[in-house]
């Protein structure tokens, strides 16, 4: 088993600014660690290991270690959720959100984030080696859920010293894992922050991301997922992700931002990326290819597919006696997750007797509007937490 030393505070670096002008984000310099444990039991009832986690944290922990917010990402992100790593000008995918004075104020919060097992940014997944092959998993990999995915993050948190989390926070897939955590450790958690997320996947949106796998399965390159020693499935992929940002998209912010404004070219009508919308598809696609693994994208979107928080019981059957706060976000644009599945989790919650507070905000950003819609989300979010944590400020108890 390999032990990795406790590092507790981060190595942010002061001001938004760095050599040559470079943005440094409010966190500043940050630093990607790793914890790896010997093994993990899967809901498969599989035994896996060993199992690496990436992570990184900013602010610190307080004495009492009361302080802790956990961040759970979406599906392409990463443990790198805030600043910039040394060198680079990579800001973490939530930036916008966490540091001094931000909805995650890390003057007050220690805030963690780690990237989700089956992932490709430094945790355990597919392309990871495989100890008895000395070669890359592939589909040798166990399948996993969203509950492996939190109880791999709930090692990590008992790593750190942490018995119970102020907050869990996530938005789309991440929102389905602040579901598993409450779920299966509200003894652990203070609160829960689901963002445009489900109790479990509709018909529709299994369906997009069949055919995302589709599309990657049916790249001549992917080879049954052993592609690692030869070309990758890069065009599967990039259709896959294509898709992806259709459905994250409303038909108004497309509008609005591509129109049918059509590029120079020569001749028309030929099959080349004529419209803008055409020219910024592909450009995605292809980006995303130099970052993803698209066996890991295989794997996630199925255990987003099979993920069921109410476990085949009712929802509001599940939370009887759960004390977290919860604070759920919609987006009114959202037809990925629309808002009504977000209403069901109010709506359980609430039958069950559990604090909770819904805001749907009016934002045409569409699911991505988890991402974008700073200012609204900031406001709630800091609002929420602040009430949260008062308790504990004053009395030294969550009340919970």
């Amino acid at each position: 088993m390999i032990k990795e030393k406790k590092i507790i505070q981060n190595d942010s670096a002061p001001g938004p600014i760095g050599k040559a002008g470079t943005r440094l984000g409010a966190v500043g310099i940050v630093k990607t660690q790793v914890f790896t444990f010997e093994s993990l039991k899967l809901e498969s009832g599989e035994k896996f290991g060993p199992v690496t986690l990436a992570y990184e944290t900013y602010g610190c922990l307080n004495k009492d270690k009361s302080n802790a917010v956990l961040i759970v990402h979406a599906l392409s992100g990463d443990a790198h959720a805030a600043g910039v790593h040394e060198g680079q000008d990579n800001l973490g995918w939530w930036d916008a959100f966490i540091g001094p004075q931000k909805a995650f104020d890390t003057d007050k919060y220690f805030v963690i984030c780690s990237n989700i097992l089956g992932g490709c940014k430094g945790s355990t997944g597919p392309v990871s080696i495989n100890p008895k092959t000395a070669k890359p998993y592939a589909l040798d990999f166990p399948l996993i859920t969203i509950n492996d995915m939190v109880n791999a993050q709930r090692r990590l948190v008992d790593h750190l010293g942490i018995e119970k989390l102020l907050s869990v926070v996530g938005g789309s897939m991440g929102g389905q894992q602040v579901l598993s955590w409450l779920v299966n450790y509200p003894q652990n958690l203070c609160s829960a922050v689901p963002i445009a997320t489900t109790i479990k996947h509709s018909p529709q949106q299994i369906a997009f991301n069949e055919v995302g796998r589709q599309a990657i399965m049916a790249d001549a390159h992917w080879k049954s997922g052993n592609y690692y020693e030869g070309s990758t499935p890069s065009k599967g992929l990039a259709v896959a992700r294509m898709i992806g940002h259709i459905t994250y998209m409303s038909d108004k912010s497309m509008a609005e931002k591509f129109g049918r404004t059509k590029k120079v070219l020569g001749e028309p009508f030929k099959f080349t990326a004529d419209f803008e919308v055409e020219g910024y598809l592909r450009y995605r696609g292809d980006n995303f290819v130099k970052r993803f693994d698209a066996n890991s994208y295989l794997y996630i979107t199925k255990a987003m597919d099979n993920f069921d928080a109410s476990g085949g019981r009712s929802f509001e059957e599940v939370l009887q006696g759960t004390k977290v706060k919860v604070l759920v976000i919609s987006f009114k644009s959202d037809w990925l997750y629309p808002a009504y599945q977000s209403k069901e989790i109010v709506k359980a919650c609430k039958l069950a007797g559990v604090e909770t507070t819904y805001c749907e905000i009016a934002s045409t950003y569409g699911h991505d509007a988890f991402l974008l819609e700073v200012e609204e989300e900031t406001h709630l979010i800091k609002h929420f937490l602040k009430k949260v944590f008062y308790a504990y400020e004053v009395t030294g108890d969550y009340g919970a």
